[in-house]
């Protein structure tokens, strides 16, 4: 077994004497004659375990062993007092400040180098269990993500696949009557001008019901309506289609998929949040696609990420007009821009999405994509979209996603997707 010490002594001969025997049986040793010069050295490079003598000039062991506990990164460090005080009170003392275990002086070298060995050994178990912990939480946060994120998905699939079959039915059943409302229409209006082609002087009862329709408005007016039911019946086919496209079906398994209808049909869901209201005008969506092709990916969690991200650049925007004017906002519009491009060695497809919000600070940025958290107020955020599409992005599909902000200036998401997976 090796490790480095750290003998902490103002005595020279008790340096030597336990810095041998530690040497002898193969540990790397540091040494230092005061409580000052030991926390100067610990500054530069950590030991494993700290042999520190209590009675020093200077600041002694028992304090120098409060600001070893007081340092994060000290904190874990094993420290065996070495006193030649064998009193209750001072043994008690130094446990209490967190020491593992106390030497007596005059030193007996098997005994010095059996505890050495024995806090050792524990220290490095604990370390390893410490980072068995740390690698099953995080197996099991991934796995409690991908459950949450793939149950989302699934229920969404399911309700918009009612919701669609619901639509569609009676949206067919309303266009194909219109095409034949129209027709009719077209029959009914030739047939009144040939009456007044054949018949131009109606009798005064038929000439006041004419007017009475206002026959000309009628005429003019009716076109235009079935065009703009027709226009509707588009609308509502066009948002059913988003609907799918977002909620595609196979999200588990990777397609060929075009990433800006996943984008539009995104935005399309998203379009009631960015419409005009009293408080603020409409929030801009500038898109600028560039040549890619289609990518091999899991198209309803790719969509997902979309959302979650855009969602929260509204959430940024209606967060910075808090105390704005209209006439503010309208001046210096809300705005989202997204800008996709293929990668120069063709290998992957850039996707950048920017707002002009709020921003985030530094802290923030570097916790973003971490499980549960969230700048939310309580109710308002779960703490899982962010990590969700960490995962979505880095885990199932082999690409990055960084985010670059500065406060009050907005922030912008760049994620990369391999075109392969």
């Amino acid at each position: 077994m090796t490790g480095l010490i750290l003998i902490v002594d103002d005595t020279p001969t008790n340096l030597d004497v336990i810095s041998e025997a530690l040497s002898d049986a193969g540990f790397d040793v540091a040494i230092a004659t005061s409580g000052e010069r030991a926390l100067q050295q610990l500054e530069r490079r950590l030991p494993d375990v700290i042999l520190l003598d209590v009675m020093m000039p200077g600041i002694d062991g028992f304090e120098t062993c409060r600001c070893l506990k007081a340092n994060s990164k000290t904190v874990d460090i094993p420290v065996i007092f070495m006193t030649a005080l064998s009193d209750t009170d001072s043994k008690v003392q130094a446990l209490e400040l967190g020491a593992v275990d106390y030497i007596t002086k005059p030193f007996q070298e098997k005994e010095v180098l059996a505890r050495v060995k024995t806090h050792l050994q524990l220290r490095r178990l604990t370390q390893n269990l410490e980072y068995q912990v740390y690698q099953k939480a995080s197996e099991l946060q991934a796995s409690q993500l991908k459950l949450i994120q793939s149950e989302k998905m699934s229920a969404l699939g399911q309700l918009v696949a009612g919701v669609a079959h619901e639509i569609n039915n009676p949206v067919g059943f309303i266009r194909n009557n219109i095409f034949h409302a129209e027709t009719y229409i077209k029959d009914l209006l030739r047939l009144v001008d040939s009456y007044q082609h054949h018949y131009p002087q109606p009798v005064v009862e038929l000439q006041n019901q004419l007017e009475e329709v206002e026959l000309d408005y009628l005429r003019e007016d009716l076109p235009k309506i079935i065009q703009s039911m027709q226009v509707g019946i588009h609308r509502i086919e066009d948002i059913s289609k988003s609907l799918r496209t977002f909620s595609r079906s196979d999200n588990n398994f990777s397609t060929d998929v075009d990433i800006h209808a996943g984008i539009d049909s995104t935005i399309l869901i998203l379009r009631h949040r960015l419409k005009a209201s009293d408080a603020r005008p409409e929030i801009k969506i500038i898109t600028q696609y560039g040549q890619i092709p289609c990518i091999e990916c899991c198209a309803g969690q790719l969509n997902q990420v979309f959302m979650n991200i855009l969602a929260n650049a509204i959430d940024a925007l209606e967060e910075g007009n808090v105390g704005r004017s209209y006439q503010d906002i309208t001046a210096n519009p809300n705005c989202i821009n997204i800008k996709t491009e293929l990668s120069a060695d063709s290998k992957s497809v850039l996707i950048y999405i920017k707002d002009n919000g709020i921003g985030m600070a530094l802290e923030v940025q570097h916790k973003i994509f971490d499980y549960l958290f969230t700048t939310k107020e309580v109710g308002k955020g779960t703490g899982l979209g962010m990590a969700i599409v960490r995962q979505i992005i880095v885990e199932k599909h082999g690409g990055s996603i960084e985010v670059n902000s500065q406060l009050g200036q907005g922030t912008e998401f760049i994620i990369t997707v391999p075109v392969k997976c």
